[in-house]
C-alpha cells in the first residue's frame, strides 16, 4: 500500500494519485471532513477528470480495497495449500495486514469515523464483505452463495475487530495483532458456517503456523498470567 505519509509519485497514474491522496488525507483528518476538492488538490488532478475516475470518496476507498485484494491474491503461498482452513485464513489475513502497514494512520482514522457514523459504517461493511469473499477464496474456503455471503459477513466483522487491535500495536513482530487474530478465528467457529468443522480442525493441528513466532507465544503467555 502507498504510504499515507508520503505524497503520490508524479509518475503514477491519475487514478493512483487520487487513491494515494485520499489515504494521505485520512491520516491527517476524519473521513467526513474530506471533500472531493481536497482530494483533487492533493492529487493534482482536475475536478472533471476526478469525476470521470470516481463518483465519491467511498468509491475511492472501494478501489483501494480492490487493489489490496489483488495484492493478497497475487502473493498466495503454495506452501499453505495442505494446511487446515483456519491456518490458511490466518495466513491470508496476516498478509493483508502487512500490506496495510504503511497506511495504519489512515485505517485508524477511518475506524474512528465509522464508530461515530453508522451510515459510513454500513457503507464500509458492504465494501468489506465483498473483499472478504475474496479473502475466503484466497484461503481456498467456499465463498459462493448465501452461505459464502454469511461467511464473508462474519469475517468482515472479525477482521474489523482485529484491525482495532492492530492500529495500536507498535510491536514490529505484531504479536498483539496475531494473538487477536488467533482468538478471533477461534471464536469464528461459533458463527454458523464461517469455517466448517473448525473445532475438529483446531484439535487436529499439531504444527503451529510458522508466523506464530516466539514473540506471539510470549504475549499469550503473559496475557494468561495476568488473568
Amino acid at each position: 500500500m502507498t504510504s499515507a505519509a508520503s505524497p503520490a509519485s508524479p509518475n503514477t497514474s491519475a487514478r493512483g494519485r487520487v487513491i494515494a491522496a485520499l489515504m494521505a488525507l485520512l491520516a491527517e483528518q476524519p473521513f467526513e471532513r474530506i471533500g472531493m476538492t481536497d482530494i483533487a488538490k492533493r492529487a493534482d488532478v482536475p475536478l472533471p477528470e476526478l469525476r470521470d475516475l470516481f463518483g465519491s470518496t467511498l468509491a475511492i476507498l472501494a478501489a483501494r480495497t480492490k487493489e489490496l485484494d489483488r495484492a493478497v491474491l497475487a502473493a498466495s503461498d503454495a506452501d499453505m495449500a495442505e494446511e487446515p482452513p483456519r491456518e490458511r485464513l490466518f495466513d491470508v489475513l496476516m498478509r493483508r495486514i502487512e500490506l496495510l502497514e504503511p497506511e495504519k494512520a489512515a485505517v485508524r482514522s477511518l475506524l474512528r469515523s465509522a464508530m461515530r457514523n453508522p451510515p459510513l459504517a454500513l457503507a464500509l461493511n458492504g465494501i468489506a464483505v465483498r473483499s472478504q469473499q475474496w479473502m475466503l477464496t484466497a484461503a481456498d474456503i467456499d465463498a459462493a452463495g448465501p452461505r459464502g455471503m454469511a461467511r464473508a459477513q462474519g469475517l468482515a466483522v472479525l477482521f474489523a475487530s482485529v484491525l482495532r487491535t492492530w492500529v495500536d500495536d507498535d510491536d514490529p513482530g505484531r504479536a498483539r495483532t496475531m494473538a487477536a487474530l488467533d482468538r478471533a478465528l477461534a471464536r469464528g467457529q461459533q458463527w454458523a458456517g464461517l469455517l466448517d468443522g473448525l473445532d475438529r480442525m483446531a484439535r487436529c493441528v499439531t504444527n503451529p503456523r510458522r508466523r506464530r513466532n516466539q514473540e506471539s507465544d510470549r504475549y499469550r503467555e503473559s496475557e494468561s498470567r495476568s488473568v
